[in-house]
């Protein structure tokens, strides 16, 4: 733990003395550009991958970046996106995928799960990608097989997410976009999901419009 309060001790010190007008701005509330979900693996360092600062990403992690079909039954991952979209009104919802995902690598194998049983009962959520991987990638070696149902895995949640009264009411007013992202930690490419072709293009082609207005207003300034 020492090297964690060495790292508080540095933030409060250095830090944040750099942003202290962010964070005064920050302490009288949130206005999120995107609720971001993704998995809760120690390699997954959002505001890294995204560059983004404190007061922009409204995050939800898990094993697994899993989303499960809306039910009366509550739990964290239900409240909380109900809260990210019918109260904070963000809008834009990410989910983010990883490679070498040990929930994705037990999802392929549940029944292996005997002593983690209530990983198995989450990564339940996940079988559709699972079988539609195995239904469609048969003929695959196992590290493509694997990209298939990382991918597949991200486009079931998405599914999933629509199920949700908060988010189903967004997209009906067309006041929140849906993002499918997965991020390979050796190579840091992100690839996103482009619905429209169902393909898997790489983050600079799929928002490349975005990228060169933003470039534009920022140069305008």
């Amino acid at each position: 733990m020492s090297k964690f309060a060495l790292g508080v001790i540095k933030f409060q010190r250095e830090v944040f003395p750099e942003k202290a007008e962010l964070f005064e701005k920050l302490s009288t509330g949130q206005s999120p550009e995107a609720l971001f979900i993704t998995c809760s693996d120690s390699r997954i360092e959002t505001a890294m991958l995204t560059q983004t600062d404190p007061g922009e990403l409204f995050i939800l992690r898990n094993a697994g970046n899993i989303v499960p079909p809306h039910t009366n039954q509550t739990g964290g991952v239900t409240a909380s996106i109900e809260f990210a979209i019918g109260a904070l009104q963000i809008p834009n919802i990410v989910i983010c995928g990883h490679t070498e995902c040990g929930a994705m690598k037990g999802a392929m194998n549940r029944a292996g799960l005997t002593s983690l049983p209530h990983v198995r009962e989450w990564l339940g959520f996940a079988q559709g990608a699972v079988d539609i991987t195995e239904a469609l990638g048969a003929g695959l070696d196992a590290d493509a097989k694997m990209r298939m149902l990382l991918e597949q895995n991200v486009i079931l949640q998405l599914q999933h997410l629509r199920t949700h009264p908060t988010v189903a009411v967004a997209l009906a007013q067309k006041a929140v976009n849906l993002h499918g992202w997965v991020y390979d930690i050796k190579t840091g490419e992100v690839s996103a999901y482009d619905e429209a072709s169902g393909t898997w293009v790489p983050v600079e082609e799929r928002y490349a419009s975005e990228v060169a207005s933003a470039a534009i207003a920022n140069h305008a300034c």
